[in-house]
């Protein structure tokens, strides 16, 4: 099967751009043709504000660069991961104008939601979605506190529901849990073109249990205040009771981690770490700490902590509340209450290594019923077949 790739990186590398590659490479593997249409970000440094609204309400290049790919490669489906703000929904127009059936993955709420991830003032909000107009996302200036960079994007989100085209120029819609797929039905997408696949990971070593592990927890994320890392401090804090933390990741609070080093010897910033590094960071971890305040639409790092039989203390909060089974793959506490954060924590902490090993082999099981590649793609197989139907 020939099948073109459409994504834009993001300046700053997520899980979104990871997932592009992931299957990417599990499609290559199987023997499919791909065909690349990529661009990236960064290229929007310098670029006026007016060039920019325009490129990201309707990018004619791109389109025009859709049309001649599929013209030329006649792929049976194109598949797209990030169009926002460089390629432009007039990819998808364009796309499905030649001839090929387009499956779009769903890993943000960005057609929902100025900012792309239903929170605003460190908590879920929705009064977006559903209305036909988006007033509220510029009257709080909710894509980076800017009402002109806010009136940018709600007009692409008017513009292209006025003209259908996720209405009736895409096949197929794919979330990464069944929480997002929730989401985008009750905001109007037809339920029969959302399907869900998790995404899969490949990480490291996985499919070994690691026989000892160190007296640690660790946090692995974006250093902002959507991921709840300052939340994670402020627990600390508070509980000078509580084991020994690593944090791994980078972002705008990475000065307030480097402050909480200085003055808490139980707290260790890692910054940025590559795969290897990070994996032996989890793999070694008693449990990791996901205390996400936003809707996550997956949490790659619970896959990849269940993947190492890594158990997960998560927020009791969108897709974590779906991916973390109380109890059994791990713990579950309420979405940004320190407090309760805590207590999670000593509970787990006075649990016996027998049951925190039975959490641990429950959240591999939970890896391998879920999120291998082998299951991603014939998940993906079956969404590309059923674009193809319509």
């Amino acid at each position: 099967m020939k099948v073109l790739l459409c994504h834009s990186y993001y300046q700053q590398r997520g899980g979104e751009d990871r997932s592009f590659e992931e299957e990417r490479e599990l499609l290559i593997q199987e023997g499919h043709e791909v065909i690349d249409f990529v661009r990236r970000n960064d290229a929007l440094r310098g670029r006026s504000g007016l060039r920019i609204a325009g490129t990201t309400l309707w990018n004619r290049q791109a389109a025009a660069t859709m049309r001649q790919l599929v013209d030329e490669h006649r792929p049976e489906i194109v598949h797209l991961t990030n169009t926002f703000p460089l390629l432009s929904p007039a990819v998808v127009r364009a796309a499905h104008g030649h001839g090929a059936a387009v499956v779009q993955a769903l890993r943000n709420y960005r057609h929902l939601c100025a900012n792309g991830c239903l929170v605003r003032a460190g908590r879920p909000c929705e009064e977006c979605p559903g209305r036909i107009i988006p007033w509220p996302a510029v009257v709080h200036r909710c894509y980076r506190d800017s009402v002109a960079a806010s009136s940018v994007v709600a007009s692409m989100q008017v513009l292209h529901r006025l003209l259908g085209t996720w209405r009736s120029r895409v096949d197929a819609y794919f979330t990464p849990s069944e929480f997002a797929r929730s989401k985008f039905i009750e905001a109007g997408y037809p339920a029969e073109r959302v399907h869900v696949k998790y995404n899969s990971v490949h990480f490291g070593s996985a499919g070994a249990l690691v026989a000892a592990r160190d007296d640690y927890l660790v946090f692995v994320g974006r250093l902002c205040h959507e991921k709840g890392v300052a939340l994670v401090l402020d627990t600390w804090k508070a509980s000078p009771s509580l084991p020994p933390l690593r944090i791994v990741g980078d972002g705008p609070l990475a000065d307030l981690v480097s402050a909480a080093q200085e003055r808490d010897q139980r707290i260790t910033w890692h910054g940025q770490l590559d795969r290897d590094k990070l994996y032996e960071q989890v793999s070694g971890a008693r449990a990791l700490l996901m205390p996400s305040v936003w809707y996550e639409t997956f949490g790659r790092t619970i896959a990849e902590a269940f993947a190492v039989g890594t158990p997960v203390i998560a927020s009791r909060l969108g897709a974590m509340a779906e991916l973390v089974e109380h109890e059994r793959t791990g713990l579950l506490f309420e979405a940004g209450n320190a407090a309760d954060l805590g207590r999670q924590i000593a509970r787990f902490q006075q649990l016996s290594a027998e049951q925190t090993n039975e959490m641990g082999e429950a959240a591999q099981r939970r890896y391998e019923q879920r999120f291998t590649p082998q299951r991603n793609y014939a998940r993906l197989m079956e969404i590309y077949r059923l674009a193809r139907q319509r």
